[in-house]
């Protein structure tokens, strides 16, 4: 036997030995593939919930299929209630503005010195006064109330202070000006009273004072 037919026997002894090695490592990974899914299968087998289980889950999926239901229909209700008890508030709101704007005119009419004293200016406030009463009469029927301010002690929820006022004889705190008139439809507030409150002199301002006592 030549060289050259004892290197080709080599090569083939090589190749074979490379197809065997390739081949047993293929038959590893099948057994080892099948072992994992005998094992998933057995693991899914162990999962199987029992016709008892199963009844438990279809009463628990059921129970809060329930409850969502019944907060949904609660929810309806309430938003139901709240738009046929407060449907107008919005409306009732600009509304104000007329009672305002009524309010606004009296005073101005009564500080205009031409009209002072006069029969003209007497007739004039009489009609806007019964404007005004019947516009409150509307409001009340609805239950639209103003909000009680003067000699009220200051309440957050209800009124808003845009100023100081002293005054002595009065608590601090307490309402002494309204500016504005605040409302209340049933129990929701429909707007705050604007509203000025007492406060108790400082030392200063009694200095002040009695500086101007002696100047006078």
């Amino acid at each position: 036997m030549d060289k050259d037919e004892i290197k080709e026997n080599k090569d083939n002894n090589t190749t074979s030995d490379t197809n065997l090695h390739s081949q047993k490592t293929e038959n590893n990974n099948t057994d080892e593939k099948t072992v994992n899914e005998n094992s998933d299968n057995k693991h899914k087998e162990d999962e199987k919930l029992t016709p008892e289980q199963e009844l438990e889950t279809l009463k628990d999926k059921l129970a809060r299929t329930f409850a969502e239901m019944e907060n949904q229909r609660r929810r309806f209700e309430r938003e139901k209630e709240d738009a046929y008890e407060y449907g107008g508030f919005s409306f009732a709101k600009e509304t104000l503005n007329l009672l305002d704007n009524l309010e606004r005119s009296q005073v101005a009419l009564e500080n205009d010195e031409k009209l002072k004293n006069t029969d003209a200016l007497k007739k004039i406030l009489d009609h806007i006064n019964i404007i005004n009463n019947d516009m409150l009469t509307i409001f009340k029927k609805n239950n639209i109330e103003p909000i009680k301010s003067i000699n009220e002690k200051l309440d957050p929820n209800l009124h808003q202070a845009m100023m100081e006022i002293e005054d002595d004889t009065k608590e601090p705190g307490t309402i002494v000006q309204e500016i504005q008139k605040g409302f209340m439809m049933k129990e929701r507030l429909l707007r705050p009273s604007l509203v000025g409150v007492s406060k108790k002199k400082t030392k200063e301002d009694e200095i002040e004072d009695k500086k101007n006592e002696k100047n006078q």
